[in-house]
């Protein structure tokens, strides 16, 4: 028996008017969301199906309308209702009541000087008016709903209080509130860990199971999507590649884009990237390939040599241990990466090493090629520290923050080469297109301003910038984190292919355990501080001995995938 969709979408079309004309961004687009079900839209950034997602709330950008289709809401409390063309006093009924929205980012999502528990209250004022003390016994019960321990003094709290994933359990709670019928998950657990991450996608299908309620997932993710959706709709460019069951989609796709984003995924990697040879090799060529690259490993000397870091934080009975008792050592030409949760200590670790934080105790040894070689980098001060930074380079995060808006991107290329004194200026020209080269970018770039360029762009713009001075050691602290898995799969790629031609040694900070698999050769997994397991990465993946690092493996997304539960 055929079940009414809670939600339709036919033939949808949105354009966005902009300097240069108008740009369709979603064109033709249709599907379903069914009660009770979760179907999940993937596809990159600029793909649409954020776009798709803001039409269905009524809430596009200014410049941006629906110029054909239709969405169909079958509410149960008001029936059936077209959504294009909505007067704006219906729309302010139905967001919230009929239609809960979980938005990506809880840092920009909840006021920052107001409380947890006035921002949940305030859909249910303007929707419900209960009283004072009802508003306040249903915040305190949706907080303890969405796994909040000690709702009464968390509903106080602000946004700042609380932990990342704490954040976002807020969020949900805010969306839940008026029990809607239609849940939009726009990228909720994408800035999350990955134990994190289940941990709300856990609450999220509790509740659907629990109220029936239908859930619009927008994720870049296909592993999350293989996991959570019951559907999914792949979108490229405004337009769906494919649609249908996941398991059918995702097991056999049809689609050459969705292969392409099956094959760049990390967590459906059986075998790491930069190992894997031409399609077709033997068997006993990837053995082959494997053991050439351990043997290098195993007889190439060590560049770094951390011994017993400690870092601590403020004084008396404020002081917080951020890391303590660390030890490792990194080979040169090879990667180590530095794995766990946020607040683990891995970023303190990474800046330490770079030279940006001095440790409370502990040492830091780089055996360094120049006149470095055998110093404790912990040691330095003045001129050597500054001269030691032309052989450790640090790339991060968010490239788009770490790049002057103001200066081209020539300007920003040639900046270390003024700094460091390297080479006359007219040959800085030269050299900035070099490493624009080094990073499969066309020398034209220099010409422009980070905000010309994708995020994948402006991510080998900072690894090149990184690489222009020729240093020996990179520190990457969560740099392909925040990017498509497409754009992720060519900037690991990158990495691999500067490493072996460059001789270069990565020390590579991430929460994502798939993506340590595919890149490193050794890792040191961090909880509070302290280093819980450490070896080869595929030693300690595939024996894992502490219960931390178990977890963190056993909360990868893709386990449906990858477990071969389907067959691909």
């Amino acid at each position: 028996m055929s079940v009414t969709p809670l939600l339709s979408i036919r033939d949808l079309a949105v354009q966005y008017r902009t300097a240069h004309g108008p740009v369709e961004a979603v064109r033709g687009v249709s599907f379903d969301v069914t009660p009770g079900k979760v179907t999940a839209v993937v596809g990159e950034s600029g793909s649409g199906k954020s776009t798709v997602a803001q039409s269905v709330i009524g809430l596009l950008a200014s410049n941006g309308s629906i110029t054909r289709g239709s969405i169909t809401l079958n509410e149960r409390r008001l029936g059936k209702t077209e959504l294009v063309g909505l007067p704006e006093r219906r729309w302010q009924d139905l967001r919230g009541r009929c239609i809960g929205l979980i938005p990506q980012d809880p840092g920009n999502s909840l006021n920052p000087v107001q409380s947890v528990g006035k921002s949940i209250s305030e859909s249910l004022r303007i929707h419900g008016k209960p009283s004072r003390a009802e508003v306040r016994d249903r915040v305190h019960a949706l907080l303890e709903q969405v796994g909040i321990d000690n709702p009464v003094k968390r509903a106080k709290q602000h946004p700042h209080e609380l932990s990342g994933g704490m954040r976002q359990r807020v969020l949900i709670a805010a969306a839940i509130a008026n029990d809607p019928e239609l849940i939009i998950a726009d990228e909720p657990t994408s800035a999350l860990d990955v134990t994190v991450q289940r941990t709300v996608l856990d609450l999220i299908d509790r509740l659907r199971e629990e109220t029936g309620t239908g859930v619009l997932f927008i994720t870049h993710d296909l592993a999350v999507a293989a996991d959570r959706a019951d559907d999914v709709v792949v979108m490229r460019n405004g337009e769906v590649q494919e649609t249908g069951p996941s398991a059918r989609v995702l097991a056999q796709p049809a689609a050459e884009y969705t292969k392409q984003l099956m094959r760049d995924a990390p967590s459906f990697g059986a075998i790491r990237e930069r190992e894997r040879i031409e399609v077709g090799a033997s068997g006993q060529e990837v053995i082959a390939a494997v053991s050439e690259r351990a043997n290098r490993r195993t007889t190439a000397t060590a560049l770094v040599e951390v011994r017993d870091l400690r870092q601590v934080f403020g004084r008396g009975s404020d002081a917080f241990v951020a890391i303590d008792d660390v030890s490792f050592s990194v080979a040169r030409g090879s990667t180590h990466a530095i794995v766990g949760e946020s607040g683990s200590g891995k970023t303190t670790t990474g800046r330490i090493i770079a030279g940006f934080e001095k440790p409370a105790s502990g040492s830091v040894l780089l055996t360094a090629a120049d006149a470095h070689a055998g110093v404790d980098v912990t040691e330095l001060r003045g001129k050597p520290l500054r001269e030691f930074r032309r052989t450790t380079q640090m790339v991060y995060q968010n490239p788009y923050g770490s790049l002057d808006p103001r200066l081209s991107i020539g300007q920003t290329l040639a900046e270390p080469l003024k700094n460091f004194g390297i080479a006359p200026r007219a040959e800085h020209v030269e050299r900035v297109a070099h490493a624009l080269e080094l990073v499969a970018l066309p020398p034209e770039f220099a010409q422009r301003k980070p905000r010309e360029l994708s995020g994948g762009q402006r991510q080998r713009v900072a690894i090149a910038r990184a690489l222009i001075v020729e240093p020996e050691l990179v520190v990457l602290d969560e740099a392909v984190s925040a990017l498509d898995v497409t754009v992720q799969a060519q900037i690991l790629r990158l990495l691999a292919q500067l490493q072996e031609e460059l001789g270069l040694t990565y020390i590579f900070i991430s929460h994502d355990l798939a993506v340590v698999r595919q890149i490193a050769d050794t890792v040191s997994v961090l909880q509070r501080g302290r280093q819980v397991e450490q070896g080869e990465t595929e030693s300690v993946f595939s024996n894992a001995q502490h219960a931390y690092t178990q977890r963190l493996l056993d909360a990868i997304p893709g386990a449906s995938l990858a477990s071969g539960h389907w067959v691909i």
